[in-house]
């Protein structure tokens, strides 16, 4: 066995009917290169998917995952540049589930934050597991490396998911 474990972590709350999760990240990078990774169409097709992403407040969001998951066809709801992101992860009649990304200036980079606000339901692990392994594609995009979806994460932040919504929803 060897010394390295990933550390896979994440905040969950009830709020309501819906489950609140964050997921946080640090970087070395600015909080401006970050911004640009998350609404420039170039830079989301290397972590997230083909599309486009309007960053303004009204602006559309349309993220194609072709046979891996659903459209996403929304609309930005906040849009602070450098600062605060938000739309709803969905599509046509789906259930909303918005999202915000927030980033914050820390020493020499960013504390990149990711709050989802979920339906309660059996997806909820799913939903976090695949957010964790897009976050570490965004950190490898960041340092200009490009890498395959990581199945192998997503399969360890699902089950580490699976029990964090059973310890932290139960109650």
């Amino acid at each position: 066995m060897s010394g390295y474990e990933e550390t896979i972590e994440g905040k969950i709350r009830r709020k309501g009917d819906r489950v609140m999760v964050c997921l946080e990240r640090e970087t070395g990078h600015l909080p401006e290169r970050v911004w640009e990774m998350l609404t420039d169409s170039v830079c989301l097709a290397e972590w997230l998917a083909p599309g486009t992403l309007d960053a303004r407040p009204g602006g559309r969001v349309q993220l194609d995952f072709g046979h891996s998951g659903m459209p996403i066809d929304c609309r930005v709801t906040d849009c602070q540049p450098n600062r605060r992101l938000a739309y709803s992860w969905s599509s046509g009649d789906s259930a909303e589930r918005p999202l915000v990304w927030e980033l914050e200036p820390i020493d020499e980079g960013t504390r990149l934050s990711l709050t989802l606000l979920l339906p309660d339901d059996e997806l909820v692990p799913i939903a976090c597991a695949g957010w964790d392994a897009h976050l570490e594609m965004l950190l490898a995009a960041l340092e200009g490396i490009s890498i395959h979806f990581p199945a192998s994460r997503f399969r360890q932040a699902r089950a580490r998911f699976e029990l964090l919504v059973r310890q932290e929803l139960a109650a």
